[in-house]
């Protein structure tokens, strides 16, 4: 049985230590220190692979449109060319309609916030309190947007136990009933789990049987060693009832400062979205949609974002071995590993920066505790690789040889 997190906390009262970016709390953890090598950080999901070659004459030739407000639903071919990649990439069950069925997003951070407010006024009356269920560890999106729908944040552990997913069996009626929206993340930041076919279904099947929605989010979708993920649309059904898919050309295509990615799924709910973020989200200028038209036309660039991060799984396999009980993920860029026969994941992370210069995050700070008081991120620390091939290769070396 799921227990629920604590209640949102009163208007103005500051954030916890979980309620705070990670980041900061990293900042100050190890603010007293410095880096005993030269620094190399992979604590930040920052793509640091080469920008496509098309993205400056694009946005050359369309310079003219930064002179002019764009419109929140995004430009036709915008999402015109969204939805022919999603038909392309993804087996699902019709066509996406670009007018009804897309919306962009200025990245999918900001479409993943407002998401949970817009849910919150979606839905039918809940039968107690509104909760909004989170994969725990998570991203702090997830838990900003549960907080400003004034809705209770229920974390669902993921762990090696439940393949680091979310446990659908774990979930009790009374949980359910009351449930806004859940997210979930596949591939999952930051463990690399990706949800099957099977898994999709079930959520899918208990978002209609309860009413609620599915904020699915697969920013990490085109970045895998094995075979590709599927998308939460796919086992949705003809109407794409109750699920919502987010994308962004952060990871995908190496754009991580152009803030541009879409919503697709469920026409209802993305109407109702719409009418939210058209007077209070961030708009995405014209000539950033463009750059995404040829983006989302375009696959060799992604092929060859894919090879990179291979080969540094491939440096992973060789270096780290069986260590930390590292597996090489199914999906994303991230590196999950267990600590917790060297000090913890604050000591670990600690003595990787002060003895080796290498800033990774504690796994505690990417989560919250639970009911109980146990914290699924602690004992584990991330890895981002995100830089070159010989930087990673120094980078794990030294965690190897400070850990052992």
């Amino acid at each position: 049985m799921v227990m629920s997190g604590s209640p949102p906390a009163a208007h103005g009262a500051g954030a916890t230590a979980g309620e705070r970016s990670p980041f900061a709390r990293l900042t100050e953890l190890l603010a007293p220190y410095k880096p005993g090598k030269p620094l190399i950080t992979l604590s930040l999901g920052e793509p640091q692979h080469p920008v496509p070659d098309f993205v400056g004459p694009i946005l050359a030739k369309h310079i003219g449109d930064f002179g002019r407000y764009p419109a929140a639903k995004g430009i036709e071919p915008f999402r015109r060319a969204a939805a022919t990649w999603m038909g392309t990439r993804f087996e699902l069950p019709r066509p996406l309609d670009p007018d009804s069925e897309i919306l962009v997003l200025n990245g999918s951070r900001e479409g993943l916030f407002f998401a949970a407010i817009a849910a919150a006024r979606f839905v039918a009356p809940r039968s107690g309190p509104p909760a909004i269920l989170l994969p725990n560890p998570f991203y702090p999106a997830y838990g900003a947007g549960a907080r400003a729908a004034g809705c209770e944040a229920v974390f669902l552990p993921t762990t090696l136990a439940n393949g680091f997913l979310p446990d659908l069996d774990a979930l009790d009626e009374a949980t359910l009933s009351r449930t806004v929206a859940m997210y979930i993340a596949s591939p999952a930041n930051p463990q690399g789990a990706v949800a099957s076919h099977a898994y999709f279904t079930r959520l899918h099947a208990l978002a209609i049987r309860h009413g609620f929605i599915v904020l699915s989010d697969e920013c990490y979708s085109e970045i895998y060693t094995k075979a590709a993920p599927g998308s939460m649309l796919e086992c949705a059904g003809p109407d794409f009832a109750n699920v919502v898919a987010f994308q962004s050309l952060s990871k995908r295509s190496n754009l991580p400062g152009m803030r541009v990615g879409f919503a697709a799924g469920d026409r209802k709910f993305l109407g109702a979205f719409h009418e939210l973020r058209n007077v209070a989200a961030p708009q995405v200028p014209v000539p950033l949609q463009q750059v995404a038209v040829a983006a989302y036309g375009d696959e060799s660039h992604v092929e060859e974002n894919r090879r990179l991060y291979g080969l540094k799984f491939d440096l992973a396999d060789q270096i780290l071995g069986h260590r930390y009980g590292y597996q090489r993920p199914a999906g994303g860029f991230c590196l999950w590993l267990d600590v917790s026969a060297h000090g913890g994941d604050e000591e670990a992370t600690l003595k990787l920066y002060r003895d080796g210069g290498v800033r990774v995050v504690p796994g505690s700070y990417l989560a919250r505790p639970q009911p109980d008081g146990s914290n699924p991120g602690a004992g584990y620390i991330r890895l981002a690789l995100v830089q070159d091939s010989e930087t990673t290769a120094e980078a794990l070396h030294r965690l190897v040889a400070i850990l052992d």
